[in-house]
């Protein structure tokens, strides 16, 4: 690995945003998946969880729009929503699920500095029940339109940009935040000699 791509790397990595997370449940459309990807992965989004319970499990996700942005993500895949959770609530301290409802809060009140997960759902049916019961919450993305709903993959570019806004106010793209066992595991996933680098 060339100094040039080694120091773009480490770039890459200090600025992974470890409190923030995506959460896929019976998504469909493997498209839709790998173009959320894309995008978690341009705002610094590591992991990424996905729940297949109606849907097989995916092996590999191979589309362009997508497939270049998979390799640098850590993709977790549980078939239980509730053993999912369980793993989420060690990890972030607020679950979200996009759901339009009448207690549902505006995407853009949601205080993104703070330790986060959002869930999204199946392209047709959404979160399901199960997932809802068990989040802290639904949020809606405000919309003017006559169709209140949009493209899953848009609708987490969407929320994912604005945590992205208020992450990067915040200063946490200045400071790695990433735990150093993570932080090694990654260099050594993406070829980095770790005898040579800090």
């Amino acid at each position: 690995m060339t100094q040039e791509r080694t120091e773009k790397l480490l770039k890459v990595l200090n600025q992974r945003q470890p409190n923030l997370t995506v959460v896929l449940e019976d998504v469909q459309d493997p498209r839709n998946i790998t173009a959320v990807m894309r995008s978690c992965e341009s705002v610094g989004i590591q992991d990424i969880y996905i729940i297949t319970t109606k849907t097989p499990r995916f092996e590999k996700f191979g589309y362009k729009s997508g497939s270049s942005a998979g390799k640098w993500l850590t993709i977790h895949q549980y078939t239980s929503i509730e053993e999912c959770f369980t793993v989420l609530r060690s990890n972030y301290n607020q679950i979200f699920t996009t759901h339009l409802s009448s207690d549902a809060v505006d995407l853009y009140s949601i205080n993104f500095t703070e330790s986060i997960a959002l869930v999204f759902g199946n392209e047709h049916s959404g979160v399901s029940e199960e997932a809802r019961s068990l989040a802290d919450g639904n949020f809606i993305i405000p919309q003017m339109g006559v169709i209140q709903s949009l493209n899953i993959s848009v609708a987490c570019a969407v929320s994912i940009y604005e945590a992205f806004r208020q992450k990067r106010l915040a200063g946490h793209y200045q400071q790695s935040t990433m735990p150093v066992e993570q932080m090694n595991l990654l260099k050594e996933q993406w070829g980095f000699n770790l005898d040579n680098i800090g």
